[in-house]
């Protein structure tokens, strides 16, 4: 269980356990004109460029007004809480 957990987070290169599963998140995708990011760091990034690039289209679930509300209902029930203990 341990080792196929390292393998998923840490990447399953050549000699390591796991090498024989596809765990890369560009499996599933068609990007053939881009290069293939090899390191954990490098799919990290390409994950967050997508996310932002989801975002700047308009492809994003919740929207900010909402998220902002519920952080203004968070931060005054914080400062509730504080005042009225």
């Amino acid at each position: 269980m341990a080792a196929g957990l390292r393998a998923a987070v840490f990447g399953a290169g050549p000699g390591r356990l796991g090498a024989a599963m596809d765990l890369s998140p560009f499996s599933s995708r068609d990007d053939a004109g881009r290069p293939q990011p090899t390191g954990w760091v490098d799919r990290r990034r390409q994950k967050i460029a997508d996310e932002i690039a989801r975002n700047r289209r308009g492809d994003y679930v919740v929207p900010t007004w909402v998220l902002a509300a519920l952080l203004a209902v968070i931060v005054g029930g914080w400062v509730a809480l504080i005042v009225l203990a």
